[in-house]
């Protein structure tokens, strides 16, 4: 028997990180690669505590099915949330969702038909490109510099007198230490590029998953609270509590709750109810205003350690930002080094990074790649980054015998 795969089915990929991950579980390897929370954060007799307690007074409610929207608890800390960060809205605005991946693909089955144009920075999120893909879009990037997009060009991609049918369908962009670039967007940015989309009518999917991994002060506000009626903004307990939980949520235009409502009650009826309550048992009180500083504390350390190794260690011809928050390096490499021709050999030497080629939508840079600095110890950070240099060094100096021969 021979099935016939829907033509959206031809544009599903695998993911390119985690195809590298099944690297990283060789013995040995120090995994430079992929963006996993740091298991030391994980407040595992927090959520015990929290598990045992929802089981013993609430069994019945956390195993059975539960409402689409999300556990209203946890809907209404979510909107005192998002206040404290100037971002006001109504629990009726709130959607709980299985990860903020989840929120992603709801968003474009929302939003994109087959041949639709979806602006996205460059470079982006691949999880977003992996999310937005199946529903056929075509992708333009803005140009970015170390600050984000450039408000001043984003009428390449979206512009009044274009054919509407050839106008983005929204812009996707991380403004809090984005993955994979690590920056994170000036207030004077994201006054002038809210600016410009109110002008052109463009809508933004905000996407702010590292926004509380500050480290010496907090990013400004979302740019959902200066425009609220233009701005799909998602959020992620993946990164302060444990990806493992997958709970997310995305905060929506009051007009469009009852399709993102339809759409999520279509794909997995509800986020796991049992999850949310323990979730919201572990926060509810107060919980995150201890726990999160202790996770910055640990990432600035190891941000520190990967900084002072890239200084120590990198060849010239190298360059980075010193990420503010977050969990990334992004390097470039010297010009002519293809970062994916390089990755075999950084194995051998025993590290494993991520090929920046895959968070470009178009015209992918070959000589970039990413590094995280939060799943491992300064001093494997330390042998890493060693290792990645003597591969640099090693395929400089085959290239020159080459030329030679």
């Amino acid at each position: 028997m021979t099935f016939t795969l829907a033509r959206r089915a031809e544009r599903m990929n695998p993911s390119v990180i985690r195809e590298i991950l099944k690297i990283t579980e060789r013995p040995g390897i120090i995994s430079l690669a992929g963006g996993l929370p740091s298991p030391d954060t994980f407040p595992v007799q927090a959520l015990r505590d929290a598990s045992e307690k929802v089981l013993r007074d609430q069994p019945g409610e956390a195993l059975q099915y539960a409402a689409s929207e999300g556990f209203g608890p946890l809907c209404d800390w979510v909107v005192g949330e998002l206040a404290a960060h100037g971002l006001h809205v109504t629990s009726d605005q709130v959607l709980i969702t299985t990860g903020s991946q989840q929120g992603l693909d709801l968003v474009g089955k929302l939003l994109i038909d087959s041949g639709s144009r979806v602006a996205v920075e460059s470079p982006t999120y691949l999880g977003a490109l992996q999310a937005f893909n199946p529903y056929e879009p075509e992708f333009s990037a803005v140009a970015c510099d170390a600050d984000g997009p450039l408000p001043e060009r984003l009428g390449d991609v979206h512009n009044a007198r274009q054919d509407p049918t050839q106008r983005a369908r929204f812009l996707y962009l991380t403004p809090n230490f984005q993955n994979p670039s690590g920056r994170c967007m000036s207030e004077a940015r994201r006054a002038a590029l809210t600016r410009a989309v109110q002008t052109l009518g463009l809508p933004l999917v905000e996407d702010n998953p590292y926004g509380e991994l500050w480290f010496d002060a907090p990013p400004p506000a979302p740019l959902a609270a200066r425009w609220g009626d233009g701005v799909i903004y998602l959020g992620s307990f993946s990164k302060v509590l444990a990806p493992g939980l997958r709970l997310g949520y995305v905060v929506a235009p009051k007009p469009l709750m009852p399709k993102l409502l339809q759409a999520k009650q279509a794909s997995d009826l509800h986020t796991p109810g049992y999850n949310q309550r323990i979730v919201y048992e572990v926060i509810r009180n107060g919980f995150l205003r201890d726990h999160v500083p202790q996770i910055r504390a640990l990432y600035k350390a190891r941000r520190d350690a990967m900084q002072s190794a890239l200084l120590r260690h990198m060849p010239p011809g190298c360059h980075w930002q010193l990420p503010s928050g977050g969990m990334f390096f992004w390097i470039e490499l010297p010009e002519g080094v293809d970062a994916t021709a390089l990755l075999p050999q950084a194995v051998t030497l025993g590290m494993a990074y991520v090929p920046g080629f895959a968070f470009f939508a178009t015209q992918p840079r070959l000589n970039t790649l990413r590094l995280s600095f939060v799943t491992v110890s300064q001093a494997l950070i330390e042998q890493g980054v060693e290792m990645l240099a003597r591969a640099l060094r090693e395929t400089a100096a085959d290239e020159v015998v080459s030329r030679r021969t």
